[in-house]
């Protein structure tokens, strides 16, 4: 799948059946594509956090030094939501289990609460009366009074509801940005900063409930913390640190005094290093270099070309491109940058729903198609699709999902299956998402 400002596009699919999928298989068949599309029309390669991937990504960054390889934003953040909620003593972490344990004993005690009510229609019927939601899976039917003695106790207690509801107030932010992010539209330059703003929103929510000053130590927090800052030192890389360092909105003045910890980006310390190392990758040419910093000095000290009130005010006004495009005429090695990174996704979600179309298309009923059938008929769907959003087209009827196809209304998605929300990580998936 390839991706721009025009939306993700359906390129090719791959046989790999009886492959060895090591790094060198990975990346050959990458490079087929960048090939193709021709290497500097490439900015980024987007995969899960796999071994195997990562080291293929490096593999193209070797070959292609203006190309980067970005691990998937909303893969990482499932992979940090698993640790918290559904931790293993098994991976050397003794205290991060101690801690957090509890959480998966609440998700199993409401799987059963869900699996009972399931299996009993008075139940189900009084559950459906007094709320919107639904329950998505049918249980084994069983009948047992112990499990009914079990729920009754579960959900009379208070201590068990003010659990859940902790549970729920802590993840709600890392669950928040994963639906943010779980899209095609390009949110690159927003990463680094939402990352930021969801640890302290964790932290805002632990504290509240342990009654806590923020200047006092939790445990509880000192172990989610962790988990979350090593899942981000894996997924943070220089091209996230370049692309929020032209964004214009965080050098604006209402944006730095809405919170006295935010620091421009040219006054942070680890992300001004990384956007060193990437100007030097991206600008090998000495003069062109030499260029750059000087055309990024004048934006983010608002010199020269950018020292106009107007280009000031706008800065967090405007959307970021639209800004460029207005204010960066001057400064044209900046600005042909500014049009690439601003227009990049943080995840493969458009990878993802591919495999809801292949499943249309290659069902238990045409599951004799052949590879390459298969493939031409998801080239002409997928695209279809993307022709059928532009203005005045008559090929409306092949956007089943319109819009709300990259929402998680699932409601509105029409014959296809929605993706889940859990990306590539079918323990998570089948742990925290599907069950609840």
């Amino acid at each position: 799948m390839a991706t721009s400002d025009s939306g993700p596009l359906f390129i090719k699919a791959a046989n790999c059946f009886g492959e060895y999928k090591d790094k060198f298989y990975i990346s050959n068949l990458m490079k087929e594509v960048i090939n193709e599309i021709r290497h500097e029309n490439v900015v980024q390669v987007i995969t899960d956090n796999a071994s195997a991937c990562k080291a293929a990504g490096e593999l193209i960054m070797s070959e292609f030094p203006r190309i980067y390889w970005t691990p998937c934003v909303v893969h990482t953040l499932n992979l940090a939501l698993k640790n918290i909620c559904s931790p293993r003593n098994a991976d050397n972490n003794e205290m991060a289990y101690d801690e957090c344990h509890w959480i998966n004993d609440i998700h199993l005690e409401a799987v059963g609460i869900k699996n009972f009510i399931m299996n009993h229609g008075m139940r189900l019927f009084i559950f459906g009366k007094f709320t919107p939601l639904r329950l998505l899976s049918i249980a084994d039917r069983e009948d047992d009074t112990v499990k009914a003695s079990i729920v009754k106790e579960k959900i009379l207690d208070d201590d068990w509801w003010h659990k859940v509801s902790y549970i729920l107030s802590f993840t709600g932010p890392i669950y928040d940005m994963i639906r943010f992010c779980d899209t095609d539209k390009p949110y690159l330059h927003l990463v680094y900063e939402m990352w930021d703003s969801m640890i302290e929103k964790v932290k805002a929510e632990i504290y509240k409930k342990e009654r806590r000053p923020l200047s006092a130590r939790s445990i509880f927090y000192d172990v989610v913390h962790q988990i979350l800052v090593a899942r981000w030192a894996k997924n943070n890389t220089p091209l996230h640190c370049l692309a929020h360092s032209l964004n214009p909105r965080y050098y604006s003045d209402s944006w730095l005094l809405g919170d006295f910890a935010r620091v421009a980006p040219h006054r942070d310390g680890e992300v001004s290093l990384k956007r060193q190392k990437c100007f030097k990758r991206l600008f090998p040419n000495e003069d062109e270099h030499s260029r750059v910093l000087e055309e990024y000095a004048s934006f983010s000290m608002k010199t020269g070309p950018f020292q106009d009130l107007l280009c000031i005010t706008k800065m967090d006004e405007m959307e970021p491109k639209s800004w460029w495009a207005n204010f960066g005429a001057r400064t044209p090695l900046l600005q042909t940058l500014a049009f690439k990174l601003l227009g990049q996704p943080s995840s493969f979600s458009c990878a993802e729903r591919n495999w809801s179309t292949y499943a249309f298309i290659h069902s238990l009923r045409r599951n004799r198609l052949t590879t390459s059938r298969a493939q031409d008929l998801v080239y002409v769907h997928n695209n279809l699709r993307l022709l059928s959003r532009a203005p005045n087209d008559d090929l409306k009827m092949w956007d089943i999902g319109g819009d709300t196809f990259d929402t998680m209304d699932i409601e509105d998605v029409g014959f296809l299956q929605f993706a889940d929300l859990s990306l590539d990580e079918p323990d998570l998936e089948n742990g925290l998402f599907d069950n609840i």
